[in-house]
């Protein structure tokens, strides 16, 4: 009689987490230009209805020009991923200190102790316990498994480790790349808005002949002004949340790599 072997378990699918850019940013356009057109240019913002004169800071961002939507756009983009992430890292992170679970994760692995030790990361209900308790199942699986020997399980137990950490990362890192960008397109979109209006302002110059038009070249200065001032804005704040998540996440991989180091070494003293 044929003896039948059994399938290995399929390996879980990548995790997916957080908001789908391709249908939010375009929401956040709609949004943006609904603000300038509706917000910004509301007549009462104005002392004429020709909206040449703005009599407080909503009409005067509304004169930076049709560039202002697109830079608003960058900001609203910054800000919506910026709140996803800290979401998603919050939950990454799980519940309590994470430097005590892993001291106490490497006291009971010291003591040999795996099922405490599953049940700190049961506890934990984060990514550096998720991929703790993966880890901590292939280790009591290789404990018992007498067809390979210790170099084989040592592999083993690495390649574990390496896979439920790939299953984790990406869901940290998505959307990083959006902020990332944003961080230098909206400073040249910005620029872009400047020249436009300092052409205006060399216009303004130029079609005057000997008495240049002033209101016009005030006008063209100060949409370059507006369009320089939030596009430094958009990138600053940018550039400060993705910082924060890198380091964040660079945290988080640490400690992966902490516990995996240990369990390696206390399955080697152990086994």
């Amino acid at each position: 009689m044929e003896k039948k072997t059994k399938a290995p378990a399929a390996k879980p699918a990548k995790k997916s987490s957080g908001i789908n850019p391709i249908v939010v940013i375009p929401l956040l356009m709609v949004i943006a230009f609904a603000i300038y057109y509706v917000i910004l240019g509301s007549p009462a913002n104005f002392e004429d209805a020709e909206k040449h004169n703005p009599k407080n800071a909503l009409g005067i961002i509304y004169s930076g020009g049709i560039i202002v939507p697109f830079l608003i756009t960058f900001m609203l983009t910054v800000l919506v991923f910026s709140i996803e992430r800290f979401i998603t890292l919050g939950k990454a992170a799980g519940s309590g200190d994470l430097d005590a679970f892993v001291k106490k994760v490497r006291t009971l692995l010291d003591q040999n102790n795996i099922a405490d030790a599953m049940k700190e990361c049961e506890k934990q209900k984060g990514t550096v316990g998720n991929v703790t308790k993966t880890a901590l199942e292939k280790y009591a699986q290789l404990q018992t498994d007498s067809g390979l020997n210790k170099e084989q399980k040592l592999a083993a137990l690495q390649k574990e480790i390496e896979e439920a950490t790939s299953l984790e990362l990406p869901m940290l890192e998505k959307n990083l790349t959006i902020l990332s960008t944003l961080a230098s397109v909206s400073t040249l979109v910005a620029l872009l808005g400047t020249v436009i209006g300092m052409i205006k302002s060399f216009f303004a110059l130029g079609s005057g002949g000997g008495s240049p038009d002033a209101a016009a070249l005030a006008k063209g200065i100060a949409e370059a002004l507006i369009n320089t001032g939030l596009g430094i804005g958009t990138s600053a704040i940018a550039i400060m949340v993705y910082n924060y998540f890198t380091s964040s996440i660079d945290t988080l991989t640490y400690k992966i790599d902490e516990i995996g180091m240990s369990l390696q070494q206390n399955f080697s003293s152990h086994n």
